[in-house]
Parts: structure tokens; sequence; C-alpha cells
């Protein structure tokens, strides 16, 4: 539906479900890290990003911290995409500066070498737990899970990497290994999903942070595919939970991704025309996006004009306000109050 609603149902899940709010919900990718002070006292104190997110009681105040702050619409579960394959068996750690390292990489072992920790799942339920019970009334909850074909990249390569090339060369070389890997992280990645929405979340994004590599057919085959199964198994169980679908980098096949994974709503990153967009995907489906984040940290009038584009975009359509992709850490705390009272018309 695309008239105006005004109902007791947060703004938020009301876009998800297609209704118009008169304002756009807000929340931002990141929102709950290192551009916050109380979030670096905190981390100072307990120490490294894998420690916060195995303490439940560290990991949800984080999550709450911006919203107090901030109060935005959404909160968004902190954890990491990398629970999943450490969940399965894979040793993960994170070296300073230079980002989340696995072992052994799926070249040098299989997944039969690993012995699976489900723990490290139900320390992450119960984040969700606490954090439930504290939430402002109003305010959606959303969980999250890397999506199969991202997860895979780190568990090939054992770290991040510009290409990809390794998981790329390995799904072109042996796709039957290389489906067999994303079988198995869409396994686990339902359980995980499936114990966030019982522990208390009302909505979960998939999110496909290096979806951008890949050539139309690799993407139909390792992007939308597996996703379609992790929504088509999560309705299922969970039939009124909101999917959100973020294929970073996916460009014109963002279409052939909303129309073929089953998602209900599509996160649009910072190089997408909003405008583009706006024509061009699904009629009603709810989109989020895709304010630049080096936009918000320049402020003054390229914020302001890049705010009022995307606005203007999807002004005929449910939309949730978000970033293209996370907030950086740099980011000063005026942007953000000045972002979200520019939207909400303060």
């Amino acid at each position: 539906m695309n008239q105006f609603v005004t109902t007791s149902t947060p703004s938020l899940l009301q876009v998800l479900r297609g209704e118009k709010p008169a304002i756009p919900p807000v929340w931002l990718m990141r929102q709950a890290g290192r551009y916050l002070p109380e979030y670096r006292a905190l981390r100072s104190d307990k120490g490294g990003f894998l420690e916060l997110c195995y303490d439940p009681a560290a990991a949800a105040e984080i999550t709450l911290q911006p919203i107090r702050r901030f109060g935005f619409d959404g909160a968004i579960l902190f954890s990491d995409i990398l629970i999943v394959p450490h969940a399965m068996g894979q040793k993960l750690w994170f070296e300073t500066g230079e980002g989340p390292r696995l072992a052994p990489t799926l070249l040098e072992a299989d997944l039969s070498d690993f012995t699976p920790d489900p723990s490290r799942l139900e320390t992450i339920w119960e984040t969700v737990r606490q954090v439930r019970a504290d939430l402002p009334q109003g305010t959606t909850f959303l969980g999250f899970a890397g999506s199969p074909w991202t997860v895979a990249t780190y568990m090939v390569a054992g770290q991040g990497s510009k290409d990809h090339s390794a998981a790329r060369r390995l799904a072109y070389n042996e796709p039957e290994r290389f489906g067999a890997i994303i079988d198995a992280i869409v396994e686990t990645t339902i359980t995980y999903l499936d114990g966030q929405i019982k522990a208390g979340v009302d909505a979960v994004q998939l999110f496909d942070s290096w979806a951008g590599s890949l050539s139309p057919t690799q993407f139909r085959r390792w992007v939308i595919e597996p996703n379609a199964e992790i929504v088509r198994r999560i309705k299922a169980i969970h039939p009124t939970t909101p999917i959100i679908g973020f294929p970073k980098g996916a460009g014109a096949k963002l279409v052939d991704y909303a129309e073929g994974t089953g998602v209900d709503a599509v996160g649009v990153d910072e190089t997408i025309d909003p405008f583009w967009a706006a024509r061009s995907l699904p009629e009603g489906m709810p989109v989020q996006g895709n304010l630049d984040p080096l936009a918000l940290i320049a402020g003054g009038e390229a914020l302001d004009s890049a705010i009022d584009a995307i606005l203007a975009a999807f002004a005929g359509r449910p939309h949730i306000f978000n970033l293209g992709h996370g907030i950086l850490p740099d980011t000063p705390i005026a942007h953000v109050e000045h972002l979200l009272a520019r939207i909400r018309g303060a």
C-alpha cells in the first residue's frame, strides 16, 4: 500500500510491511561502534572486538548505546558476520588494524576437519534476549547474518580481500565442493537466524557485502539461490518476520536479486542512483538506503543535498532511510544529529 498510515506499529515495521509512514524511519548500518565515545570507552574496558561479541551484557549495552543517544527507529544487534564460520568450527581472531583472520582456510582443509561449536550461537542469542528486555517501546530490533557468498569468501581465503579471487577461483574450478561449502553456511545461517527471531528480534537483514565481485551467472548461483533458500526456510518457520536483503555492489543485478530471493525489502548501496532504483525495483517493494557514508562525514550542503535527493527519489514507495554501507569511525556525532533532524523535520 502507498497511502500514508498512522498505527501503533513501529514505523520501521510499517515500512517492511509495505506501508508508508509520514516520516521515513531511520537507522544506520554499524550505528553501534567506533564513532561513539561510549563504545570506545567500553571496548577499552572490556578488551577486543570478538571478546565484546561474546559478552552478552557488553554486546547488549553496545546495541542500545545509539538508541539512547539518537533515538533511531531501529536497533541493530551488535555482533559480526563471522560468528557463523566460528560456530562451524573455523578458528577466528582479529588482527589489530588488519581485520579478521580464519584458520585453517578452506583451501587447506575441508569442512569435515572442523568441530562445530553451537554454543557460540547461543551466546549471541543471549545478547538478543538482554537487548529485547531493555529496548524502548517503538524501536524495531534487527538481527542479521552474513549471506553465504560473503561468508564463504572469508572461509576460503582466511581473511578479506579486494577481489575475492580465492573464492571465485574455487567456485569456477570446483563448483561441487564450493556448493557444499555454501550449503553448509546456509544450514548454519538458518539455525542462527531462527534463534535470533525466537530470542526477540523483529526483523533480520542478510548482508552480502561482497556480492559486487561476481559475474551475472555466478551472482545468480552464489548470491540469489542461497539467499532464496534462506528466505524460503525462515519464512516457513517465521512467516511474519520481515527479511531485508543487502547485496552491496549488485548494481543492475539488484532487480534480479529483489525478484529472485523473496526478501521483503532491499538495501541499496551508495553507488546506485536512487531514482533508478525507485523506477526499476518491483512496485511497492520497500527499499533501504542509500546515503554515502562520506557525505555524512562531509556535512553541510553536501549532506543536505544528498538527504533531500534520497527522500525525493523514494517518496513514492516505502522507504527506510539508511546509509549505503556502514557508518565510518570518524563520523562527527553532530552530523548524525543533523541527519535525523532534517529527515524528521525537527
